[in-house]
């Protein structure tokens, strides 16, 4: 069956959360907004391009830094409303010049810093 970006389940603005892992290991990279036209362009090109919502416009990952993702797999969650997307990531996945955006974890009550910025 072909795959039709409008047979998934969007919110409001029309915004699906898209949660990006890496390919080779599983670690779990990040999380953004990706809309039907961010879906298509994706595909098509295998450059991930996600919606971003403080620009109000498509976001070509790492158009300014260099730190692409390349699309191995999309992956549709049961109820059709999230996005998993395998890549290949170039550099730091996150803006903070960290592997990934997930880098505060609370222990015993506390949130620690458990990923440190990537040294140029």
């Amino acid at each position: 069956m072909p795959f039709d970006p409008a047979n998934l389940r969007y919110d409001a603005n029309g915004l699906i959360p898209a949660i990006a892992q890496d390919y080779q290991s599983g670690e779990v990279l990040m999380m953004a907004w990706m809309n039907a036209k961010s879906i298509a362009i994706t595909l098509e090109k295998g450059h991930v391009t996600y919606w971003s919502r403080s620009r109000n416009a498509l976001w070509a990952k790492g158009e300014s830094s260099g730190h692409v993702q390349t699309l191995r797999e999309m992956r549709i969650d049961c109820d059709r409303d999230c996005l998993l997307l395998l890549v290949d990531q170039v550099g730091p996945a996150c803006h903070t010049n960290r592997r990934s955006c997930f880098y505060t974890a609370i222990r015993d009550g506390d949130e620690v810093e458990i990923l440190k910025p990537i040294e140029d």
